[in-house]
């Protein structure tokens, strides 16, 4: 038996239907989109554009055209916060944060001197609301933060957050590279000003794939200039979006297994989604805390968290269970810092090295966690 719990990483396997829309692409297509006056060029630029359409709907984004794409969410994040802050900036964001959201920010403290305002959040990620009422400054330009940790799967409080990012008439950057896909999200509702997201994970498509929704009214630096395949008599990077941020080639079979994805989504709904995730996350928490020595992190409410759950097994290395994992049982776990060393020490397992992660995903089911929780105990008990 094969187990993959590392979704939180990446989503595997994907929906039929995304390998089929890319090996039909790469197969009666293939050419480079926006950049030829042909037909299949023109089909090219359609499909991309059915994309932005099919974000737009999952995300309420009236204007598809706001939303740019990118290789990944941290190059989007990128764009967001190199194009926005300038010097003597404030940012307000959390101890939770994702190396995609706090390396830039420490890049942009030394090279820039914005300030940056980190929250901590307690052991189980949750955030207090007062604290970041309180944060805020009258050179307050920014709230960034993620949707839900990549480590213990805590959902932050985005509408609250939003609405106070909006009352002080400050901006609201949000990575949803653990909700996207999985998590109903509403950028008009949410207050969201700019929505990072990547494709390769709840979104069900490839890597390769993420982007960035800017909100109408703010204007980013661009990250990088070039070839747009529009307006090529201009030496400056044209004004309109899309094309603003989308110098160069554009990954068009990608972003096509993108839309397939994001389409099954929009198919199957995402509340439907969200309940059988939570589902899972319940049965494997309860399974999980009947194994003798294991350490749970997090919420302990289901509502509020994502299909992340980190664990340690007391006596035993977290790199050495996931070696064991794999090497004896087929089972695929992440195990480490996750790349947010912040996080592993808001919730007290730095000194330990990090956790052992489990990415549930749509296609996990509980036949999977059972097995899992078989070898933990078999584990368990070798190390008596």
């Amino acid at each position: 038996m094969e187990v993959y719990f590392d979704n939180a990483a990446t989503s595997y396997p994907k929906p039929d239907v995304v390998y089929d829309k890319m090996s039909e692409f790469f197969k009666n297509n293939g050419v480079s989109a926006g950049r030829g006056a042909y037909q299949k060029a023109f089909q090219a630029e359609q499909a991309i554009y059915n994309t932005r359409k099919s974000l737009a709907q999952l995300f309420n984004i009236a204007d598809p055209t706001r939303i740019v794409f990118t290789h990944n969410i941290t190059e989007a994040i990128n764009l967001a916060l190199k194009g926005l802050l300038k010097r003597n900036d404030h940012v307000i964001t959390t101890s939770l944060e994702h190396n995609a959201i706090w390396r830039p920010l420490k890049e942009l403290e030394r090279d820039r001197g914005i300030e940056i305002t980190k929250i901590e959040c307690d052991s189980s990620g949750q955030i207090g609301i007062d604290k970041i009422k309180n944060a805020i400054k009258d050179n307050t330009k920014l709230i960034a933060c993620l949707h839900a940790s990549n480590v213990v799967g805590t959902i932050l409080p985005i509408a609250r957050m939003g609405e106070i990012a909006n009352e002080a008439g400050i901006h609201f950057l949000l990575d949803t590279a653990q909700t996207a896909g999985v998590y109903p999200i509403d950028v008009k509702k949410m207050n969201i000003d700019l929505l990072a997201f990547t494709g390769h994970k709840g979104l069900l498509g490839p890597t390769g794939t993420g982007g960035l929704y800017i909100k109408e009214g703010i204007d980013l630096k661009p990250l990088k200039e070039g070839g747009t395949g529009n307006n090529s008599t201009s030496e400056y990077a044209p004004k309109e979006l899309p094309n603003r941020y989308e110098a160069g080639t554009i990954n068009t079979v990608g972003l096509i297994g993108l839309g397939a994805g994001v389409n099954y989504i929009l198919e199957q709904g995402v509340e439907k989604i969200r309940e059988k995730e939570v589902r899972l996350i319940d049965y494997a928490l309860t399974k999980l805390s009947k194994v003798n020595g294991v350490i749970l992190y997090g919420d302990k409410n289901v509502q509020k968290r994502v299909g992340v759950i980190s664990f340690n097994l007391e006596g035993l290395d977290h790199a050495d269970v996931a070696y064991k994992l794999d090497s004896e049982y087929n089972i695929m776990v992440r195990s480490g810092l996750h790349c947010a060393p912040n996080a592993h020490k808001t919730i007290g397992s730095f000194a330990l090295g990090g956790t052992v992660r489990m990415g549930i995903g749509y296609f996990n089911t509980k036949e999977e966690i059972n097995y899992l929780i078989k070898a933990l105990k078999e584990m368990e008990r070798m190390e008596e």
